[in-house]
């Protein structure tokens, strides 16, 4: 069966927008499993305080009922089954003043497997050119150069994905998301005040770990040393979902544990969606 992309723009899409001309917006995903949406107040909670962050004129119809049946009328009924909606909120170009221009948005998406399985290993490496921020915008997902130059990079050396380090040195996301490293019986987090993504998917998981006791949670300042005496790493995505680590340079890391989790977290929405 082939897989399905559907586009959608609010009234027309100006080609001429903030957006287009200064990366005037804001990305959030929303998520798609078997054919109902999963996580949606998370992603909407997470949408309306990114547009805050931005200072966006935000619509009295952006509720959550409105994305919801939006969602509903224009990905569940139309076949998807299981994806990531990625959708961006942006600024219209008016002759307005900005803070009270007007809002618009446009999302796709993509049909794909189980967004809370692991999708795969990925190969990463250290980029040390260029680094990222740690202050209230860079917690969202919003326009970066250094993602662009980091994507061109990794494209260049064969790589999945590039870990990214704040100014003072220490491990801020990867390009598409967060990392997650586990030792012994502790799994650390880059903290969000060192740059990392503010992700509802990651958040879920870690919550579920926590309340089942699956492992300790500790949110940390890491340095970039301490992923190679990691001995599991995974990736949580917003954008592309799951996956985990099979390499950092000439470091090969196992994935078993991590595995057992997700397929644990992965069974309790099977549970929640049968009842």
């Amino acid at each position: 069966m082939q897989l399905q992309k559907l586009v959608y723009t609010e009234d027309h899409l100006q080609l001429i927008n903030r957006a287009f001309l200064y990366g005037d917006a804001v990305w959030v995903s929303f998520f798609v499993r078997n054919g109902q949406l999963i996580m949606a107040e998370e992603s909407y909670f997470f949408l309306m305080a990114s547009m805050r962050k931005m200072r966006m004129n935000i619509p009295l119809s952006y509720t959550l009922e409105f994305f919801q049946a939006l969602f509903e009328r224009e990905v569940l009924e139309k076949g998807i089954r299981n994806g990531i909606i990625q959708m961006m909120a942006y600024r219209k170009q008016e002759e307005k003043p900005l803070p009270k221009s007007a809002t618009a948005f446009y999302f796709e998406v993509e049909e794909s497997e189980d967004i809370l399985g692991i999708q795969g290993d990925i190969e990463l490496d250290l980029i040390k050119e260029i680094n990222v921020n740690a202050n209230l915008l860079s917690n969202i997902r919003v326009h970066s150069a250094e993602n662009i130059y980091a994507t061109i990079y990794a494209k260049e050396n064969d790589l999945d994905d590039v870990i990214l380090l704040n100014p003072n040195k220490k491990i801020a996301r990867s390009i598409f998301g967060n990392l997650l490293f586990l030792q012994d019986n502790v799994i650390k987090i880059p903290k969000q005040t060192e740059g990392a993504y503010i992700s509802p998917l990651m958040e879920n998981f870690v919550t579920f770990v926590h309340k089942n006791k699956l492992a300790d949670i500790e949110e940390a300042e890491i340095i970039a040393f301490e992923s190679q005496k990691a001995e599991e790493i995974l990736r949580i995505s917003d954008e592309k979902g799951v996956h985990s680590v099979s390499k950092i340079r000439n470091k090969t890391f196992a994935n078993n544990r991590f595995t057992e989790m997700v397929t644990k977290w992965k069974a309790s929405f099977d549970e929640h969606q049968t009842n």
